[in-house]
């Protein structure tokens, strides 16, 4: 398909001919990668091997009429069994678990090129709640990649017409459950995904914009794609991004 390339005033510059977007939409391909990956980042958990146990409770034995259960030294109170309070758990979650997730190589490549198609889907991307009136799929010049100020980068993004989605990703929601007391109290969606072909100062200018992640082309995933297993993320490419990921997906 032909694509068209904006320079950073939001100009077209240039067309050019890429197939990466033909890629037919696969949901359940990209979801089992996704979740792989959350899966295998994760850190190992599980209860002290003594936990419950620290006590000096034995059991009475036969002839009392009660129950052969651990009971306090200095009293009758149950204790170390699973039904005490300040007892052991029953069946603790074990910190040697293996808890990854397997992925096929192709199942995990085809997942990736399936993510990058639907960030070139208006109405895929419309639908994950993004706010913008860009046409997509959104390449711009390798000039993007060498912004160094904050504000080079937000002009760009405001010729781009995607300003909106940053707005959109500024508002914060209070987590649901226990999680508000732990640290992460509330929550931010996410917004425009840049994908570079290399680094020349854009991810120090764009990291403090609510929701953006700047990337290179070798680092993209399933997960960074389709955030939550949500594909058609809001996505903008660089020139040379597109090319070495055309060269990558042969």
């Amino acid at each position: 398909m032909e694509i068209n390339i904006i320079d950073l005033s939001g100009k077209s510059a240039k067309k050019i001919n890429s197939g990466l977007f033909d890629e037919p939409l696969r949901p359940d391909l990209i979801k089992k990668a996704v979740l792989a990956s959350q899966a295998n980042r994760q850190q190992p958990y599980g209860a002290h091997m003594y936990a419950g146990m620290r006590t000096s409770a034995e059991g009475w034995g036969p002839g009392r009429g009660v129950s052969r259960v651990a009971r306090l030294k200095n009293g009758s109170r149950a204790a170390r069994i699973p039904q005490a309070v300040k007892g052991r758990e029953a069946h603790p979650p074990k910190p040697e678990a293996d808890r990854t997730e397997k992925i096929n190589d192709k199942e995990r490549a085809k997942a990736i090129r399936s993510a990058i198609s639907a960030t070139g889907d208006m109405e895929i991307v419309k639908k994950r709640g993004h706010q913008f009136s860009a046409q997509l799929p959104l390449i711009a010049v390798d000039d993007l990649a060498s912004l160094t100020k904050t504000k080079d980068v937000k002009s760009f993004m405001e010729a781009a017409l995607v300003w909106d989605d940053i707005e959109r990703a500024k508002v914060k929601t209070i987590r649901a459950g226990r999680g508000k007391l732990r640290g992460r109290k509330y929550k931010r969606s996410k917004s425009i995904l840049i994908v570079t072909a290399e680094d020349k100062g854009l991810v120090r200018a764009a990291r403090n914009l609510s929701g953006v992640d700047v990337i290179t082309h070798d680092m993209l995933n399933a997960e960074l794609l389709a955030p939550g297993t949500s594909p058609g993320r809001l996505t903008i490419y660089t020139e040379s991004a597109i090319a070495k990921l055309e060269e990558a997906m042969k």
